[in-house]
């Protein structure tokens, strides 16, 4: 007989979902999960609508050229840009104008504590109304530190009735600073909605890259913590010449650019890098991901990726460091590597990579592994907190 837990019975009945966080017109990787969440809610029969930002970071703030994105407005979800992240009678405002809609359950991505403040005020404003606050925490320590850091992250976590994280390191630091409080862990769901994979030597092709090169590829938003330096020193060891191996590089800088170049230059590996360093739009993520032989994640720490879970779909082998969650989702030489920051370390299974063949047999375990990745499962574990 099957049976089935009381959480999932109330799947049954048709809630009312706000989330809040960023999505379009704003970009990334944030804005792409949360309106992917709101849509697999939708396909399960309930109401889900998102509260966004009209200014989430002022310029000043903002490390990249621009926050907004170039793709088409989405038509199948409702979008609310409203929550002003520096004006706190925004916040009131805002809080006590949603409060009224009577939302059954209401989803808080927190991401850095920059945000804390203003999302803490509204979801005060909203359990007046007998909403349930729930926070999807990417981070709670973050990468980059600062002063207000603590008081911030202490104001939002206090106003939440649990928690869902994707990293087990996450979910510690949340037990410990709300002991009293649900804590789920559940891995980052597949991102599942640039596209399908493309044959490798087309995406080559209409990349504009020479067929005949290996390509690596390092994604995503360059930032010191992301470890781009270090991947590059150890791109520096491998016998690239002799493998016929490249690395893409595609991503914006977040930081300054110059002491990458000067290292690029110092290292003398200019020929042998794509450097595809402007945002790279929804529509072209799935030519970088199906024109690479693996993704390589040389963070010098992290909680989780998205950038794991692009590499998922797109049945990637990855190479990762043994930094914060990571390695939970990489099972060391089922799916790829899990290494230790060193370059040595990183340029010999790069090596092996390539000498042994490899790519068959992780792309076979990544097709395995990824049964584990799915929105259903995440949208199951919110009702449960």
């Amino acid at each position: 007989m099957y049976t089935v837990s009381p959480n999932v019975w109330a799947l049954k009945d048709k809630k009312k979902i706000l989330i809040i966080g960023p999505a379009f017109p704003l970009r990334g990787g944030l804005a792409t999960y949360d309106e992917r969440l709101c849509r697999e809610f939708i396909s399960l029969g309930h109401t889900c609508e998102i509260l966004s930002f009209s200014l989430q970071y002022p310029s000043l703030l903002f490390p990249g050229k621009t926050q907004f994105s170039s793709d088409p407005i989405p038509t199948d979800i409702v979008i609310h840009s409203e929550i002003n992240s520096i004006n706190p009678f925004n916040w009131i405002l805002t809080g006590k104008k949603f409060g009224k809609q009577k939302y059954d359950l209401v989803i808080i991505r927190y991401w850095m504590s920059f945000m804390a403040p203003a999302f803490g005020t509204i979801a005060r404003e909203l359990k007046k109304s007998g909403a349930r606050i729930i926070s999807i925490t990417d981070n709670i320590v973050p990468h980059e530190k600062r002063f207000f850091d603590s008081a911030f992250t202490n104001y939002f976590l206090s106003a939440c009735d649990g928690f869902l994280s994707m990293s087990k390191e996450v979910q510690q630091q949340a037990q410990a600073l709300q002991p009293n409080k649900t804590v789920a862990y559940v891995p980052h769901p597949m991102y599942d909605m640039f596209g399908p994979a493309i044959d490798k030597v087309d995406a080559i092709s209409k990349l504009g890259l020479d067929p005949q090169y290996h390509y690596l590829l390092f994604f995503g938003f360059i930032r010191k913590y992301k470890g781009l330096n270090l991947l590059l020193e150890s791109f520096a060891k491998l016998k690239h010449k002799e493998l016929k191996v490249k690395l893409i590089v595609a991503g914006e800088f977040y930081e300054d650019a110059a002491p990458y170049l000067a290292q690029i230059n110092e290292l003398g590996i200019e020929e042998e890098l794509i450097m595809k360093t402007d945002f790279i739009p929804n529509g072209e993520v799935a030519l970088y991901f199906s024109a690479a032989d693996m993704v390589v994640q040389t963070y010098l720490s992290a909680t989780q990726s998205g950038v794991t879970q692009i590499a998922y779909y797109y049945n990637k082998p990855m190479l990762v460091t043994n930094v914060g969650g990571l390695a939970e989702l990489v099972p060391n030489q089922k799916v790829g590597y899990v290494c230790p920051l060193d370059a040595n370390a990183i340029a010999a299974s790069l090596t092996e990579f390539y000498t042994q063949e490899k790519e068959s047999t992780f792309a076979a375990g990544v097709a395995d592994e990824k049964q584990k990745f799915t929105w259903s499962y995440l949208v199951d574990s919110l009702f449960s907190v």
